[in-house]
């Protein structure tokens, strides 16, 4: 298949505002009044005073000109995690299968074509939300078994129409949790059925590598370390080793995956991956909150510092984490053990800006101060962290020979109140949808909010209805099957309009 992203406008484009994030001595500084120059999608200079000549010339006035967000764990779904807000435990609730789900057989509950739809929808909001990088995560609970290399080639196409760097892959597993009837969470396992995904997910990395021009790259994405068989795993981390993508496994989530890890192997997590030698420095590793020491698990062992020696990166997701009571404990400690740590939005809004907030708050309630981290840090970690966790130094930056991933946040927005520094302003006060221009490789994929051919709300209603439609599913495959009613509560007792006589 050949992918096509749009062309890029011809000549050098010179973008000012009152404040640009530029790049220098290896860290991010800020340039009053800057200028960014950008020809053939590369940047080509930074600072001031550009003496060259320039095809084009845009003042973006009182706004932030910064990097574009990389996200290692980004929305590519219409986000059912959202539905177990209210709604617990996970395992009454339609988010585990029970066991006579999986005898009757698990079924697609989406069609090709609204696959294909959601992951397009999603990568628009991804791109509204300054996300420029994206390795694509979605819910296996409503699928057969895991993710077709079908679909990844319909999402290949929607990124490239978009303009939206991305990393993809088709998640795999050899297993699943599973509801028996007494109420315990046991472990179903189809190996034969999981190798030969990977077999596929191979297949189609050797395929989509580089194509778009190199906006599509791809990964390997065993689902999660409790579904995973040893030699699904090892398998998997020789694959990666050869194809040099990058690998990304959701570990050390939740206190269930801990205990069924332990359990099986009698080993934690990370010393699990450890003994199969899964782990190396393109190893991506949602969301590291479970771990040994921590506040969560009172278990004595070395989990961080596995992780660390390895140089992989833990993906940090504190919205979704915060939501259901979670949260790493702590970042400032994470960072100071010297571990490498990138950022994954995981839920809807994929909104980045959110994210950093939570997890700024979250940071400094677990550390008991406000001194451990800054807004630099979290800035650092969905920029400068996602990209050199994919081994990018041409990403997460501007200067020049990096691509011009670029966005442009709105400093006059009135919510944003007074500006005392762009950086701290935007995780004081800012949200996702105060970027109005987002540019991917030298492209404008998004200018004043609008994303070429892309019809926001007539997107957003087919995606209400889609969602609704799984939902409408939901009894099949919850345990007992417990009407909707019991299964999504209400805030409070909805009184409905009788029908006339």
């Amino acid at each position: 298949m050949t992918l096509q992203a749009a062309r890029r406008p011809e000549g050098r484009i010179l973008l000012t505002a009152r404040w640009l994030v530029g790049h220098r001595n290896s860290r991010h500084i800020l340039i009053e009044n800057g200028e960014i120059v950008f020809e053939d999608g590369a940047v080509v200079f930074t600072g001031h005073n550009f003496a060259g000549e320039v095809a084009r010339r845009i003042d973006y006035g009182n706004a932030l000109i910064g990097p574009g967000f990389v996200d290692l764990d980004a929305l590519s779904d219409l986000d059912t995690t959202i539905l177990a807000y209210d709604n617990q435990p996970a395992w009454k609730k339609g988010r585990v299968w029970p066991r006579f789900y999986l005898d009757a057989g698990p079924y697609e509950m989406y069609s090709r074509d609204e696959l294909a739809f959601q992951k397009k929808h999603a990568f628009a909001t991804l791109i509204r939300n300054g996300i420029t990088t994206a390795l694509p995560i979605a819910s296996l609970f409503y699928r057969e078994w895991g993710e077709t290399p079908e679909e990844f080639g319909d999402a290949a196409e929607a990124a490239a129409a978009l303009g939206l760097r991305a990393y993809l892959g088709p998640a795999y597993r050899t297993g699943n949790q599973v509801v028996e009837a007494d109420g315990r969470i046991t472990t179903h396992y189809d190996e034969a059925r999981g190798l030969k995904e990977l077999d596929a997910a191979v297949a189609f990395c050797e395929r989509f590598e580089g194509a778009a021009g190199g906006l599509i790259r791809t990964m390997l994405a065993p689902d999660r370390i409790e579904t995973s068989t040893a030699e699904l795993l090892k398998r998997t981390a020789a694959a990666g080793r050869s194809l040099g993508v990058p690998v990304r496994l959701h570990c050390c989530q939740s206190k269930i995956e801990y205990e069924l890890v332990l359990a099986q192997h009698g080993m934690s997590p990370p010393e699990w991956l450890e003994k199969l030698g899964f782990l190396n420095e393109r190893t991506l590793l949602p969301h590291g909150t479970y771990v040994s020491g921590s506040k969560h698990i009172a278990r004595p062992g070395r989990d961080l510092e596995i992780i660390r020696d390895a140089g992989s990166t833990i993906v940090h997701c504190p919205l979704v984490s915060g939501r259901h009571g979670n949260a790493i404990d702590h970042f400032g400690r994470y960072r100071a053990l010297g571990l490498k740590i990138g950022m994954g939005t995981d839920t809807s809004p994929p909104d980045m800006i959110m994210n950093l907030q939570v997890g700024m708050i979250l940071a400094r309630v677990m550390a008991g101060n406000a001194t451990d981290v800054r807004s630099e840090d979290y800035y650092d970690a969905a920029t400068i962290g996602g990209a050199d966790a994919l081994g990018r130094p041409d990403l997460g930056r501007l200067q020049p020979g990096s691509r011009a991933d670029i966005t442009v946040f709105d400093l006059d927005r009135p919510h944003l109140g007074q500006v005392i520094d762009p950086i701290q302003t935007m995780l004081l006060a800012g949200h996702g949808r105060d970027f109005s221009t987002v540019i991917i490789d030298g492209r404008f994929v998004m200018e004043d909010r609008i994303i070429p051919e892309i019809d926001e709300a007539a997107d957003k209603k087919r995606a209400q209805a889609q969602f609704e439609g799984v939902m409408a599913r939901y009894p099949e495959r919850t345990h007992g099957h417990p009407p909707m009613s019991e299964i999504f509560s209400s805030s409070y007792p909805i009184a409905r309009k009788e029908a006339a006589a």
